[in-house]
């Protein structure tokens, strides 16, 4: 199994076992979540890439790989890819560089498997 395919199937798993306590709190925010990325004002890809610059300065690299994924599915192109990361660059500083290296591998990995019609949704 690739690394993409781990990072969906595990957090299918852990995502069903957290909401599965049926804490009111848990399930209110993981809605609030997924709704934050709805289309409203703003489109799809913008809250995608817009999500990536966040979790790239936060360096949550689950996040980071989560939002390429979105982004990839949302047909970012690697010129906007590249933009936003130069925009977590600037606003997290050098720090961050590990992290945009993490993206940029996993950007690879999402259009290689895109390519080959192997690509899965989240």
């Amino acid at each position: 199994m690739d690394e993409l395919e781990e990072f969906r199937r595990y957090r299918e798993r852990m995502n069903a076992r957290i909401l599965s306590v049926g804490d009111l709190g848990l399930k209110r925010f993981f809605a609030l979540d997924s709704r934050a990325y709805e289309k409203g004002a703003l489109d799809v890809k913008t809250k995608e890439l817009l999500g990536l610059v966040a979790s790239t300065v936060l360096r949550c690299n689950d996040c980071i790989t989560y939002h390429v994924i979105r982004c990839v599915q949302e047909g970012v192109s690697e010129e906007e890819f590249f933009e936003a990361l130069n925009i977590a660059l600037v606003v997290g500083g050098s720090i961050t560089i590990p992290h945009l290296r993490r993206a940029v591998d996993i950007f690879d990995k999402c259009k290689k498997k895109q390519r080959k019609g192997q690509f899965f949704k989240l």
